[in-house]
């Protein structure tokens, strides 16, 4: 067993590697351009919603008030009529990307930190890279990717993206498992 005082420093530097390859990615590579395509006519969906004034959140059109509501007749004619939405909501006007890039930074310490216990409590130091690396990787893995397909199974979200940002959380994953490996305890 290592102790997780022993794992700060990859903990720290696979997420920042992750951090910065990550950014890589999305900032100079074309691999995320079109995960949203532009809708058609969207300034006038833009304008037929902002008198709603929903608030930032995520909502599902149409939406039964409850389960008897599902089976009524008027339920099932809108489902069939459509079309059937899924939506985020988000505040209006120009917003950094400090907030978010903040969250995914901690997020990327959080999954790296569960990889260091898990591994940390199955291997002693010393370990061989193999063995760190696979377990680390397998980890990261599921933290960095696994639950995607939660939101592509249950609400449809594109398989395009869940995919891609599969393939986004293996190299994520890849590159943690890689760090630890390199700097497990001796």
């Amino acid at each position: 067993m290592t102790g997780m005082h022993a794992l700060w420093l990859p903990i720290v530097l696979a997420s920042v590697l992750s951090f910065v390859v990550s950014s890589l990615i999305h900032m100079l590579s074309p691999w995320h351009k079109n995960d949203y395509p532009q809708l058609p006519n969207q300034d006038a969906i833009m304008d037929a919603l902002r008198p709603f004034a929903i608030p930032p959140g995520d909502y599902m059109v149409p939406r039964p008030s409850n389960m008897a509501d599902m089976k009524s007749p008027a339920f099932i004619e809108k489902v069939n009529r459509g079309p059937k939405v899924i939506m985020t909501v988000m505040r209006p006007g120009m917003h950094g990307m400090g907030a978010q890039l903040t969250n995914w930074f901690i997020y990327l310490l959080v999954v790296n930190t569960f990889a260091a216990y898990v591994t940390g409590r199955a291997l002693p130091p010393g370990a061989d890279y193999l063995h760190v690396f696979r377990f680390v990787g397998a980890t990261c893995f599921l933290g960095f990717a696994a639950a995607l397909w939660q939101l592509q199974i249950w609400y449809s979200r594109s398989m395009s993206i869940t995919v891609k940002s599969t393939i986004d959380g293996l190299i994520y994953a890849l590159l943690s498992a890689g760090v630890f490996g390199w700097r497990w305890p001796h």
